[in-house]
């Protein structure tokens, strides 16, 4: 149990240790890690802790980091007293790397937020963060299996079952991004649409 504890808090402590730009752009490094790198997760997994993380209160990597701790203890056999010590070590593990930077910098932001330097690096993170986020959405409908230089990609099908998958997906994004809906009231829609429909 303290090996695979220990995994937990190693693996999310790199992941909170290469995070920019918040828990949209966490989703691929996570994915990459739980699902593609460990296989403690099948895509389909994945893809639900997403979905209740995003739905629930608090930051999405953050809660997919509790989540994804208790689930790994469980599979493995552990009671759901080790998956809720699973989930405080990916729990803590994740922001650890950002509190001890921001504790590290705090004293010295005002010097350095107008140096070149630094001004450099946030405009070179600002469309790297922009691509991770495209990145998760992308993991998330999508396989991709790479046979040499040609790749090949098949719709992930736990995540989009039939038409009435895409509609729901082509509904939110729409409203979401046209119609500028409230995040709150399309993930109760589709909630609420889910229950009917499925």
């Amino acid at each position: 149990m303290t090996d695979l504890l220990l995994q937990l808090f190693g693996t999310f402590f790199l992941i909170g240790l290469f995070n920019f730009g918040g828990g949209g752009a966490m989703l691929s490094l996570i994915q990459s890690q739980v699902v593609t790198e460990h296989a403690w997760l099948t895509e389909g997994a994945f893809t639900n802790i997403v979905a209740i993380s995003q739905s629930t209160p608090g930051p999405i990597g953050i809660n997919c980091a509790t989540y994804v701790g208790y689930q790994v203890m469980y599979d493995a056999g552990f009671s759901h007293a080790a998956g809720m010590l699973g989930s405080a070590a990916a729990t803590f593990a994740v922001v650890l790397p950002s509190f001890l930077l921001f504790m590290a910098i705090v004293k010295v932001f005002e010097q350095m937020r107008k140096h070149p330097v630094f001004i450099g690096v946030m405009n070179a993170l600002r469309p790297s963060v922009a691509g991770l986020i495209a990145a998760a959405a992308f993991i998330l409908m999508f396989n991709v299996n790479w046979n040499g230089m040609v790749p090949s990609i098949s719709v992930i099908s736990d995540n989009f079952r039939d038409w009435t998958s895409w509609a729901l997906f082509g509904a939110a994004f729409v409203a979401s991004y046209f119609f500028k809906a409230n995040p709150i009231h399309v993930i109760i829609a589709a909630g609420i649409l889910g229950l009917l429909i499925y």
